[in-house]
C-alpha cells in the first residue's frame, strides 16, 4: 500500500465525533419535540429514558445523574453509526459517492437495527412506537436524515 493510499484510508476523527454530535443533536431535537418537550422535565425524561435500556425502569428514580447516562450513551451511539459508515466506507469507497444515494438507505438500515436488534437487546425491549404507526413514520423519516449526515461526516473523516 502507497503511503498517499494509506492517508486516503485514515479516518480523522474530529469529523467522526462532529458527525455523532450533530446526529445525536438531531435526535434529540426530534424527540424533544415529538414526545417530551422542550422544557427541564421533558429534557430530564428524555435522557432518563435513554438510560432505560442500561439502568431498566430504575432509570426513572435516578435523577439527573441517569440523565447524564442518557446522554453519553445516546452521543456514543450516534458516533458508532457514523463510525460504523465510514468503517465500511473505507473498504467500500463507493458509498461515499452517493450522499443522498446511501445516506437514506442507511437511515433506514438504522431504525430497524435500534428498533429490532439494539432496543430488545436492552433493557428497553420492544418499542412502544409500534402502537403508534405515525410515529413511524416520522421515526424512519428522521433515521433517513440521520444517515445522511453520516454519509457526510464519514465522507469528511476519510478525507475525501
Amino acid at each position: 500500500m502507497s503511503a498517499s493510499q494509506s492517508r486516503s484510508s485514515s479516518l480523522a476523527w474530529g469529523p467522526l465525533l462532529l458527525g455523532g454530535l450533530l446526529v445525536a443533536l438531531g435526535d434529540m431535537a426530534f424527540a424533544a419535540t415529538l414526545w417530551f418537550g422542550w422544557d427541564g422535565a421533558g429534557m430530564l425524561r428524555l435522557f432518563q429514558t435513554i438510560a432505560v435500556g442500561v439502568l431498566g425502569p430504575a432509570s426513572f428514580d435516578g435523577g439527573l445523574n441517569a440523565a447524564l447516562l442518557g446522554g453519553a450513551l445516546h452521543v456514543f451511539m450516534a458516533t458508532a453509526i457514523v463510525l460504523i459508515y465510514a468503517l465500511v466506507a473505507r473498504r467500500h469507497r463507493g458509498l461515499l459517492d452517493g450522499v443522498w444515494r446511501y445516506g437514506l438507505p442507511y437511515g433506514v438500515v438504522l431504525y430497524l437495527a435500534m428498533n429490532f436488534v439494539v432496543m430488545p437487546l436492552s433493557r428497553v425491549g420492544r418499542s412502544p412506537s409500534f402502537d403508534h404507526p405515525d410515529w413511524i413514520a416520522w421515526s424512519v423519516l428522521a433515521h433517513m436524515l440521520f444517515g445522511v449526515i453520516c454519509v457526510v461526516f464519514a465522507r469528511r473523516a476519510l478525507r475525501r
